[in-house]
């Protein structure tokens, strides 16, 4: 029918242009920076393809498959537009490196008060520090502190601006009916158990997380660097994306969690609404 037809073209065209953003999302660092070799520029292009093949097939599909909260807007919009603003910001400092302009000198005088804010003893951002070999080169030593700092903020940002957005625009019921299989596909909720019991496990597991992973991570690199070779943080583009997953994949399970939570809490409500009117009528006592 016609209005399943618009239903595919809008669909068709809505992956389409999230298959975009996420090519230049990834091809973001290579943009602003220059001199990077040829192998490392086709490396870029094949996985912005890759990324962007993944993307149009989750979003052109009807049913989903891996992304969460794919028909709950706009939590997903909000935390790839947080990774976006790390990432561009990051390649905005790294270019500063060797092009100054008012904007980068800006974006750099930025990040380093808020690293040396954030350096102090057993904070991710001394961890992450401490991972360089011994005797690193003391501009390295800088650059890791800018952009830890920065990105470490940024992804806390996000974190507060997820939470009040839920919080204060009542979602996710004020948009709809919430699906937990479209929405939630790699939670299944018949596998056993009450589901609101185990959407808050799994949300409490998910902030665990999010919450360790930026202490955690930079420990695990180190024990590795003992046993295979340390991780390289010359090449600005290395260090960009380090920093960005580093910050904003803790971030993100964070997020996730803080969702999961009120969907758990939505289904309590909706729960006990139901329970109230039954009993009002007798049917439950």
């Amino acid at each position: 029918s016609i209005v399943e037809g618009q239903a595919v073209i809008s669909r068709l065209s809505g992956a389409l242009l999230r298959a975009f953003l996420v090519v230049w999302l990834i091809a973001t660092p290579a943009l602003l920076l220059s001199g990077g070799s040829r192998d490392a520029a086709e490396g870029v292009a094949l996985i912005a393809l890759f990324a962007a093949i993944i993307a149009f097939i989750e979003y052109g599909s009807e049913y989903p498959s891996l992304v969460d909260f794919r028909h709950a807007p706009p939590v997903n919009r909000l935390r790839f537009g947080a990774f976006f603003i790390i990432v561009f910001l990051l390649s905005v400092i790294c270019r500063g490196f060797y092009d100054t302009t008012a904007i980068t000198e800006f974006v750099t005088a930025i990040a380093g008060l808020v690293g040396h804010l954030i350096d102090f003893p057993y904070s991710p951002v001394r961890n992450m520090i401490l991972m360089l070999p011994a005797g690193a080169d003391p501009a390295l030593l800088e650059a890791v502190r800018m952009t830890a700092g920065l990105a470490y903020l940024l992804s806390i940002l996000a974190i507060l601006t997820i939470a009040l957005f839920i919080r204060l625009d009542r979602w996710p019921a004020r948009y709809g009916t919430f699906n937990v299989w479209v929405n939630l596909p790699t939670f299944d909720p018949t596998a056993g158990g009450d589901v609101v019991e185990r959407l808050h496990r799994v949300a409490r597991l998910n902030l665990a997380l999010g919450f360790l992973l930026p202490f955690v991570i930079p420990a695990l690199l180190k024990i590795m660097a003992q046993t295979f070779s340390p991780l390289s943080l010359d090449a600005p583009q290395a260090l960009i994306w380090t920093m960005a997953i580093w910050a904003f994949f803790p971030a993100s399970l964070f997020m996730r969690g803080i969702a999961m939570g009120r969907v758990a809490r939505m289904i309590e409500d909706k729960r006990r609404q139901r329970y109230a009117e039954f009993g009002e009528e007798g049917v439950l006592v």
